[in-house]
């Protein structure tokens, strides 16, 4: 019996390895590829002006300014720059070119008073930094007003969907203006703010982020997947899920507000890795014992009713989940410093977060527990299947997160 079963599984993952591969291809490798993030700080500048501190990514910034300004230049000397890995190039191809790059930011994001458009002027030349090792424009404006007002209304529509460059772009702000000070995220569908906003606004936009994080990256939805086929009982996956999201907090905050930085191309193939490695797991766990696989061990009656087993995956479901959470960081790139506002906007984000996970067990695991309940060799089949096809998508993240391909 138990060789049968390990003979269907290795064909079950064959099966589903090249399933896998035909369908993601080698596109999938960056969960988080297809979006931008643009950072902006907004305080008061001298003059009664408002400055802006943008942060964009360098190559898409090339692309996007160089097709709307029709700038073949800015093209071929900023990609050149860009697979260069050339900092000192990148600036000054933004630089030698300022006059589109501008167009291209003015046209994109504006700040008003009392509906009148102030006007930008580009201060100092623009530096090159890094974010997750991926090379950011940073670019200085001052912008002129008609009048001084109390409240401004900042709008951003930088890199949209219709240039087919990226879609899902976020505009990370947070701001020191008109006396008052907190953050926003803007996207297509909430492409502005304005400084007198309430307090039920901003919560409500990063609540809003936080979902929609969750479930654009494919990583950690196959994560939860992964904890939800490995759960023998409902008090596992509990447990489990409990212990994710405490973990993902402490470090999602701790990285949000500065305290804590690690680069992302070590969080990246670590999130990968640990997909990869509770979803084999279970693979093991049903290669070992076969159809006694979700069986308790007697300590398992005990305290908490965990075995051995259950305790050692809920320490390993631990601290990946601090790993997870510097990826969830990385999504804001908030480093600034502490506020009790931008507490709040962060912990929304996060709750954002831990709704869309709680959604995804409820709807999954009931389903699972009757198919196993009711079908237990099916259930064993749904389960090592799954827990396959998110193995070798780990796997395959992993190589290419490590290696940048």
């Amino acid at each position: 019996m138990l060789g049968h079963i390990r003979r269907t599984f290795v064909v079950a993952v064959v099966a589903f390895a090249a399933t896998v591969l035909t369908f993601f291809g080698g596109g999938a490798a960056f969960a988080h590829g297809f979006s931008s993030t643009v950072y902006a700080k907004i305080s008061a500048g001298d003059e009664g002006h408002i400055r802006t501190e943008l942060e964009l990514e360098y190559d898409l910034l090339v692309v996007s300014a160089a097709d709307s300004g029709d700038d073949d230049p800015l093209f071929k000397v900023g990609t050149a720059a860009f697979e260069a890995g050339d900092p000192g190039a990148q600036a000054a191809a933004l630089n030698t070119h300022a006059p589109t790059v501008l167009r291209y930011v003015a046209d994109r994001l504006s700040v008003t008073a009392k509906d009148a458009p102030c006007r930008p002027t580009q201060v100092g030349d623009a530096a090159i930094g890094a974010r997750d090792g991926v090379p950011y424009a940073r670019l200085l404006f001052d912008w002129t007003c008609p009048e001084r007002v109390a409240e401004h209304e900042v709008r951003s529509r930088l890199f949209p969907d219709d240039e087919a460059y990226v879609k899902d772009t976020k505009t990370i702000v947070t701001y020191r203006l008109d006396g008052r000070s907190g953050s926003a995220a803007l996207d297509a569908a909430n492409p502005s703010f304005s400084t007198a906003q309430t307090a039920y606004q901003r919560f409500g936009e990063f609540f809003l982020l936080g979902a929609e994080h969750l479930l654009s990256g494919i990583d950690h939805i196959l994560f939860l997947l992964a904890l939800i086929a490995g759960s023998r009982r409902l008090r596992e996956i509990v447990l489990a899920a409990t212990s994710f999201t405490l973990a993902h907090s402490v470090t999602f905050l701790l990285a949000a507000l500065g305290l804590v930085d690690v680069p992302g191309r070590i969080v990246e193939p670590v999130i990968a890795l640990s997909i990869a490695v509770v979803a084999g797991w279970h693979l093991w766990g049903l290669w070992r014992r076969g159809a006694h696989a979700t069986d308790l061990e007697p300590a398992g009656r005990g305290h908490l009713s965990l075995d051995r087993r259950g305790w050692i995956r809920l320490g390993v479901v631990f601290c990946f989940g601090l790993v997870h959470g510097l990826g969830f960081a990385g999504a804001l790139g908030i480093d600034e410093a502490w506020s009790w506002t931008l507490l709040w906007s962060l912990l929304v984000f996060n709750v954002g977060i831990e709704v869309v996970q709680l959604a995804i067990i409820a709807a999954i695991f009931p389903l699972l527990f009757v198919l196993r309940r009711r079908a237990p060799k099916a259930g064993l089949w749904a389960t090592g299947v799954v827990s396959a096809g998110v193995s070798i998508m780990g796997l395959i993240w992993f190589v290419q997160r490590v290696f940048g391909s």
